[in-house]
């Protein structure tokens, strides 16, 4: 019998086509995508049975009337309309996805942000494979990055998706614009990621200028070609900036001590931050969804952290072109915690939350470090050949140990989120100076049932916080509703 030919471009046999090349690939790379996705399962699967907490799920979620229906006078406002003073239409109607299915049952919000925590950690290991072309390096990067404590807070959080959704099309568009061999068509697919990304967070206008330097310090391009490419990608993230701002009307919540300081001064408490930024990454204890920030009297710290980050920056530049791979990185942290560097006004000057993607350059950086030093002692091991399989021995073990402990401290850290009353009072241990923290635990007793031990830790803030005049008119008007009762 007659057959009649196939044509090479038959949607069906291309589909196939694509089909069978991402069957093969998942199965060539079975083995780190299953560690990855266990790994992330085991630390952050137990957050699906925990509650909704009353900071930010709120405005988000449950009390939130955009989500609760596909009406069109809904859909047009979360095109339009900020929630909770930010402008993230796509993470919203993620919200709106999660609430035909699961109704206000927290487990399927939760269940998303875990999968999208598993889907960066995957992402995160595929471009840091690609960028460096090491599979233990990516590998030990994407373990850190899907088992480190500062990320509990992202993933338990529900109102931090997004910070995940917005992770995930930076890290897509990333793989997109960061390779040697990129086409026009990366370039298209890596913009449309990238507006998905300022739809989720405007926190991914910093993809262009890391494009940028990637294609000057490691492409060898010349700024007058690079610059051009991302002129798109930055009216793109102009467009969103000018709509972020826009959705700032009012400064409520948080931490507002540093709202109003000049911007030089704000770079001095940045000289400060980065060193704390570092210590909780390499020294992740006490994590607490806030802290208590130190802004005046600072003036001689800030002076020598100033000197020492001058210092790294000029050598940085100096051997840019012998190590441009270390410059880039280190450029790239810099550039990730830019957005929340309160140069636009945050009201909290540091949190968990914002070095989730930053930390990716850093475990990058330590990843290098690290099998740098163990084959210095394979080298010397050549020489006394009993010491090499002790060198190996002991780098495997040292690098299991860090594994097995931050995936323990996670665990540990996650219990904190399982509902509002372990959430305030684990912070009411590490910061009870705080107005902030005592008003939401005395909401947190109220909600309990617990009226009389919420005025009188009310009353307490009055007594003994330090509390601008929004503060303390919402503790009066709390205390004088809570006595009419």
């Amino acid at each position: 019998m007659y057959e009649i030919p196939t044509s090479p471009a038959d949607p069906s046999l291309a589909r196939s086509r694509v089909a069978a090349e991402c069957a093969r690939w998942l199965w060539q790379h079975r083995w780190p995508l299953c560690l990855l996705t266990l790994l992330v399962a085991v630390v952050h699967g137990p957050s699906v049975r925990y509650d909704f907490v009353n900071w930010d799920d709120p405005w988000y979620v449950t009390d939130n009337p955009l989500i609760k229906s596909w009406s069109l006078e809904n859909l047009h406002g979360i095109a339009t309309q900020p929630v909770a003073r930010n402008f993230a239409p796509l993470t919203v109607f993620t919200l709106l996805v999660d609430h035909t299915f699961w109704g206000l049952n927290p487990a399927g919000y939760h269940l998303t942000n875990v999968l999208l925590h598993g889907l960066n950690t995957i992402l995160v290991w595929w471009l840091v494979r690609r960028l460096v072309n090491d599979d233990g390096i990516a590998l030990l990067t994407a373990v850190l990055f899907a088992v480190h404590p500062v990320q509990v807070e992202s993933v338990a959080w529900i109102s931090s998706r997004k910070t995940l959704l917005s992770t995930t099309c930076m890290l897509a568009s990333g793989l997109c614009w960061l390779r040697g061999d990129r086409a026009v068509k990366g370039e298209m697919c890596g913009t449309l990621w990238l507006l998905l990304g300022l739809l989720s967070k405007a926190s991914a206008v910093v993809v262009p200028p890391i494009v940028l330097l990637y294609d000057v310090l490691i492409r060898r391009q010349r700024p007058a070609d690079a610059i051009p490419r991302q002129l798109m990608p930055g009216f793109l993230c102009l467009v969103c900036i000018n709509m972020t701002m826009g959705a700032q009307v009012t400064i409520v919540g948080g931490i507002r001590d540093h709202i109003g300081l000049g911007k030089l001064h704000i770079i001095g408490i940045d000289s400060l931050l980065l060193f704390r930024y570092l210590r909780m990454l390499f020294c992740p204890s006490d994590l607490a969804i806030l802290y208590d920030v130190p802004i005046e009297g600072i003036f001689w710290p800030v002076l020598a952290a100033a000197v020492f980050w001058l210092g790294v920056a000029a050598v940085l530049w100096r051997f840019r072109e012998r190590c441009p791979w270390f410059t880039w990185l280190a450029a790239c942290w810099i550039l990730l915690l830019f957005p929340m560097l309160n140069f636009f006004p945050l009201t909290t000057l540091i949190n968990d939350r914002y070095l989730y993607l930053p930390c990716v350059p850093i475990f990058v950086i330590a990843a290098c470090g690290l099998k740098s030093c163990v084959n210095r002692c394979l080298r010397a091991g050549v020489r006394l050949r009993s010491a090499k399989p002790l060198a190996t021995s002991v780098g495997v073990l040292a690098i299991v140990a860090a594994i097995v402990t931050s995936s323990l401290a996670s665990a540990a850290q996650s219990q904190i989120w399982r509902k509002p009353a372990t959430l305030w009072s684990n912070t009411m241990q590490h910061v009870p100076q705080l107005a902030v923290v005592r008003i939401q635990w005395a909401l947190t007793l109220h909600d309990a049932g617990r009226a009389s031990e919420a005025q009188v830790v009310l009353q307490s803030a009055l007594d003994e916080c330090r509390l601008d005049e929004q503060d303390r008119q919402r503790i009066e008007v709390k205390l004088s509703e809570w006595r009419e009762l």
